[in-house]
């Protein structure tokens, strides 16, 4: 029984502060409340610094991270290409034989060089055209 007493009471005590502010809205006094902190500042402008700040931390992360990571492949690329001709001398040498230091370059196939000179031509040919046509 105490329960319901409680209950009605909160319940018209509600219906008191709503029907009093129902009162000064209809007599156009509009009651502003401001924050209860001195030191509480604008929420829209905190939270675009903040969007702002975040923003700006990603793609410094991202950043630093490529960087990081087009470094570190490149030097154990690098290393693992000198530790590979090492492991081969040393081989070499057991047998006799040492790993000439300069190796010869591969020649690329008939095929390759034929689809290279073919779009040689067909930028050339582009670039005619853009200069007679102006567009460049």
């Amino acid at each position: 029984m105490l329960p319901f007493i409680l209950f009605f009471l909160s319940l018209t005590g509600i219906v008191m502060m709503i029907w009093r502010e129902m009162i000064l809205v209809k007599n156009g006094q509009v009651a502003t409340v401001k924050h209860s902190h001195p030191f509480v500042g604008d929420l829209q402008k905190i939270k675009h610094i903040t969007f702002k700040n975040s923003k700006k931390f990603g793609y410094t992360t991202v950043f630093v991270t490529l960087r990081f990571f087009i470094k570190s492949s490149n030097f154990i690329k690098t290393r693992s290409i000198m530790l590979a001709k090492e492991i081969k001398n040393v081989f070499k040498k057991k047998n006799g034989i040492l790993i000439e230091e300069k190796e010869e370059k591969k020649e690329p196939s008939k095929y390759l060089k034929v689809i290279s000179e073919y779009r040689e031509k067909i930028r050339e040919i582009k670039d005619r055209i853009k200069e007679e046509e102006g567009i460049k």
